[in-house]
């Protein structure tokens, strides 16, 4: 049989190209109907040449932008050199990353890994060893409280304490071992906790629910809760953490330090897959050789770019635009109102929007958007969700906003 010709990649249309994938690929994703073939900055351009400013990035993994210059040098400058040893041996760039994402946490320890679905587990295990060799928790009966609506990834043993159904329906039997409570409600919370409760595991801020910011000392009553439960308090700060809201971290608006810090996302600087399960020395300590691993996380590629984007961070100037510029969303947000927006929650350059839904879902907004040349991403229903590059400036974000405002009025 004559094999098919192949038209290469670089001459084939958006259409080929998306084409092309529905036989091929698994179809665990929707995307917006663009195919991105270059980016630098906020912007990014498809295989025609069209440009789009990106008002997603990636969840927030794009906080510096594409390709932010000094990390592409961190990663050209170390592929020159190593990329892989494996945690069978040391590699000189991995202590210098602990101890600098340890100090930028307010932290003891590090435990490194890839991927935010892999903090999330690896948190998960940490916080059962705690309670079985430090609380004293009877074996196997460690229990976690987590919140409705969250989001910490899609494994099996995170699905398993999903209230999302498009996550969780068809992929029983569920892990046992958690208590679901609702999200900012901290009577429900403290009538989950007892004698068996090995943490409390939340986001400050939930992403994927549309960017629901808590009540104000919902945090800090979250803290007050697990010291005096004796629990701990592990904070998702994968898609919140690192500057997105216009501090280092979320919980940093409370002044509360978690036991543990669960990060990644922007920490590999949209360029490789970064994570890391930050904590103190008693509770990340209870890990023995051979008890958790990961053949990539620490890896040299990783911690060099990983201590890239924490020297960023160091200087506060992301903080501090994402402050700034977060004014500038939320008042552009609050004009819409009325106008097709039907509410809104921001906290820097962050929002989740309520779309009216009589003018259509959040994907057909974002579709919207993608003709006046804006990518953005619905979460559920009619909202949509911002979380541009924090190197945004204040002219792209007003432009983005006026295209927002276009594609409401067309509705």
């Amino acid at each position: 049989m004559t094999a098919p010709t192949r038209v290469p990649v670089r001459t084939r249309t958006s259409a080929d190209l998306i084409r092309a994938e529905e036989p091929v690929l698994a179809h665990n994703y929707h995307p917006l109907p663009v195919v991105v073939a270059r980016a630098e900055g906020t912007w990014v351009e498809d295989v025609e040449g069209r440009r789009y400013l990106d008002m997603l990035a990636g969840y927030s993994a794009l906080n510096f932008g594409h390709r932010h210059p000094a990390l592409v040098e961190a990663a050209h400058a170390q592929l020159d050199r190593l990329t892989l040893t494996s945690r069978a041996f040391h590699n000189d760039r991995l202590a210098e990353f602990a101890e600098r994402l340890a100090q930028l946490t307010g932290q003891d320890m590090v435990l490194p890994m890839n991927t935010g679905a892999e903090a999330v587990e690896s948190g998960i295990k940490v916080a059962r060893k705690w309670a079985y060799d430090v609380k004293g928790v009877p074996a196997d009966r460690a229990t976690i409280v987590v919140a409705a609506d969250n989001f910490h990834g899609r494994t099996t043993t995170i699905v398993s304490f999903s209230t999302d159904e498009t996550a969780r329906s068809g992929f029983g039997p569920f892990t046992p071992g958690f208590r679901v409570v609702p999200y900012n409600d901290l009577a429900a919370l403290e009538a989950a906790v007892d004698e068996t409760t090995a943490a409390v595991l939340i986001e400050p801020i939930q992403g994927e629910a549309g960017v629901v910011v808590p009540d104000e000392g919902y945090l800090t009553g979250v803290r007050e809760l697990t010291h005096r439960e004796g629990c701990l308090f592990i904070a998702d700060e994968i898609q919140s953490g690192l500057g997105r809201t216009g501090r280092t971290l979320a919980v940093d608006h409370e002044g509360v330090v978690p036991d543990v810090l669960l990060l990644g996302k922007a920490l590999g600087g949209g360029i490789v897959p970064v994570s890391a399960v930050v904590g103190r020395r008693d509770v990340l300590g209870v890990l023995r050789p051979g008890e958790h691993g990961s053949t990539f996380g620490g890896n040299p590629l990783a911690a060099a770019v990983g201590t890239a984007v924490v020297e960023l961070l160091e200087t506060g100037e992301f903080q501090r635009r994402a402050a700034e510029l977060g004014t500038v969303l939320r008042d552009g947000l609050a004009d819409l109102v009325g106008k097709g927006v039907v509410g809104f929650r921001s906290r820097g350059l962050w929002a989740g929007v309520d779309i009216d839904p009589a003018l259509g879902t959040g994907r057909e907004i974002s579709q919207g958007l993608l003709g006046e040349g804006v990518l953005a991403k619905d979460t559920h229903g009619s909202t949509i969700r911002l979380a541009p590059p924090l190197t945004i400036t204040e002219a792209e974000l007003v432009s983005a906003l006026g295209a927002l405002a276009r594609v409401l009025g067309r509705g």
